[in-house]
């Protein structure tokens, strides 16, 4: 994991409290990486991203499933011709 090399302040996205990430820490992943400048780590990398592909207890609970893809979509109707009203 990479050290910060100044102290940074970011916003923590579940809580939205800003909290401080001092320098010569390693801060948790999930905040390390919306440290995006190079100039605030030590070695100037950003670090990568943690992986995000995994579901979230949210993505896979039971009755979220996406209704409108369930849904058939409606028939449009047609105006009658002058000659079929007649």
């Amino acid at each position: 994991m990479a050290r910060l090399a100044t102290t940074v302040y970011v916003k923590d996205p579940q809580t939205h409290q800003w909290v401080t990430c001092e320098a010569g820490t390693e801060p948790e992943p999930r905040l390390a990486a919306l440290i995006r400048n190079p100039s605030a780590w030590e070695d100037g990398h950003v670090p990568p991203a943690p992986d995000t592909s995994a579901p979230s207890p949210a993505d896979t609970s039971p009755g979220t499933e996406d209704a409108s893809a369930e849904k058939k979509p409606r028939a449009r109707r047609t105006k009658p011709d002058a000659e079929d009203a007649e």
